[in-house]
């Protein structure tokens, strides 16, 4: 006979708050940091701004709660709450697509949290010029010992989180960074906007101008919001399952949807102004997409009077926001083992640390030792970024409207999501889960796709 889990074993969130921080430590990662400023400058700033924030509050807001919501009731990460559903291959594809992807993530993620660490190391240590020299970037990432102990050392302190439990380390790390995020976040950002030229920026962000309005907005902003709310790497389904039955799950929702709008915007702030003040809002600069942290901010702050104040500010953020992704990652990793081979934690920990650390020196030597690998023309860290981001994710939130549309039905949703308090935007949950998401999703899945071929340029 099949072993069954305690339910009563499972890791629990103490209350609302522990997940609303859990979860919005998820989302609040690199991808808000410099995917959403770079985005927003190139398509539109405002406008790009109001589209997406429409967007959170709609097709975002339903995958949250349809994640959110099936791991609570289940009880389960992705694997067990398909599983809970039926048995059939359909099933077993659904749920293991969902828990693979953060496995295979986190380690690449975990390298570029690497990056941020040293960064903010030579910034502690007064740094400022030498980084903002035009190859610093790049003779960095061919120091193979350099990049990969500070690698290990932010695989390191992402492991000692998650093995500490959910209770006692991923709520009470969850608890103490996110406000202090959030005050550095308003500090660079207060920084950022105070600068001569900056206001000008702050402008073109805020205010809405519909002649910068293009079908590529929409598909632009659809994409970052899908990336940026943590949906479709199995997170949710598992910070779902640890939320007590009694949480209100409208009001957490809501709530975890100002928070990652909020960084959204004051990331925002804190580049492009700043970008306006260095270069005028030169498009070259704006649009420089992820080199955009690594290479032209700090060139911003080698040219401000303080920069080394904010430099060190900037990095300390991003490391915060960097940790708490990677946690909830590794944490839906290890939930999963746990469920699936009834491990202890310590064992599911280090079991997924090892393959964390396996894939993830892939990634980093990719830039050196390996940098001769190429897989479809990319680099093993663009690829594993691809393969997740532009492939799997998508098709791993198709299946969970799939499960939802034919087999758990949207009405049994409501009823779960009502039985712990009021579901206000229950007709647009409905109108969206039934007519809109899969669209949206395909969009995302073949815009992704051509981006990746060159047709089009996200």
């Amino acid at each position: 006979m099949e072993k069954k889990v305690d339910t009563q074993e499972r890791g629990r969130f103490s209350g609302k708050i522990g997940f609303v921080l859990a979860a919005a430590g998820s989302a609040v990662g690199l991808g808000n940091i410099w995917r959403f400023p770079y985005l927003a400058a190139k398509y539109g700033g405002g406008m790009f701004l109001l589209v997406y924030i429409l967007l959170v509050l709609t097709f975002g807001y339903v995958m949250i709660m349809s994640e959110t919501t099936l791991g609570r009731m289940t009880r389960k990460s992705p694997v067990g709450a398909f599983a809970h559903f039926g048995k059939g291959l359909r099933y077993r594809f659904g749920g293991w697509i969902n828990a693979i992807i953060p496995v295979l993530i986190v380690p690449y993620y975990s390298v570029i949290g690497g990056w941020v660490l040293k960064y903010l190391v030579e910034y502690l240590r007064g740094n400022v010029q030498p980084l903002a020299g035009s190859h610093y970037f790049e003779g960095f990432l061919t120091n193979g010992i350099q990049v990969e102990g500070f690698f290990i050392i932010f695989s390191l302190m992402t492991i000692f989180i998650v093995l500490a439990g959910v209770k006692n380390g991923i709520e009470k790390v969850s608890t103490i960074m996110m406000p202090i995020l959030v005050a550095l976040a308003v500090i660079v950002a207060i920084y950022s906007i105070t600068r001569p030229g900056a206001m000008e920026g702050v402008k073109y962000l805020l205010v809405p101008n519909f002649k910068h309005f293009s079908i590529m907005t929409v598909v632009a902003a659809m994409g970052q919001m899908f990336y940026s709310l943590s949906v479709a790497m199995g997170i949710l389904y598992t910070f779902g399952s640890y939320a007590k039955k009694n949480m209100d799950l409208e009001t957490s929702t809501t709530q975890l949807e100002i928070f990652d709008t909020a960084i959204a915007i004051l990331a925002g702030l804190m580049i492009i102004p700043a970008v306006f003040a260095f270069s005028g809002g030169s498009a070259a600069d704006l649009g420089k997409g992820p080199s955009l942290m690594f290479i032209t901010i700090p060139k911003v702050f080698a040219s401000m009077d303080f920069g080394l104040f904010g430099g060190i500010m900037f990095f300390a953020l991003v490391l915060l926001a960097a940790l708490t992704s990677s946690i909830s990652l590794l944490e839906s990793a290890v939930s999963t083992f746990e469920d699936e081979f009834h491990w202890n934690r310590k064992n599911a920990t280090i079991f997924t640390s090892i393959l964390m650390l396996l894939l993830g020196t892939l990634s980093s030597l990719g830039f050196n030792y390996l940098s001769f690998v190429s897989i479809l023309g990319m680099g093993i860290l663009d690829f594993f970024d691809f393969i997740t981001n532009s492939v799997m994710m998508p098709i791993a939130a198709i299946t969970t409207v799939l499960l939802i549309l034919f087999k758990v039905k949207p009405e049994t949703i409501v009823k779960e999501v009502e039985s712990s308090g009021q579901f206000k935007r229950k007709k647009i949950y409905l109108f969206f889960i039934k007519y809109v998401a899969i669209l949206f999703l395909l969009i995302i899945l073949v815009s992704s796709l051509l981006d990746i071929m060159g047709i089009i340029k996200l």
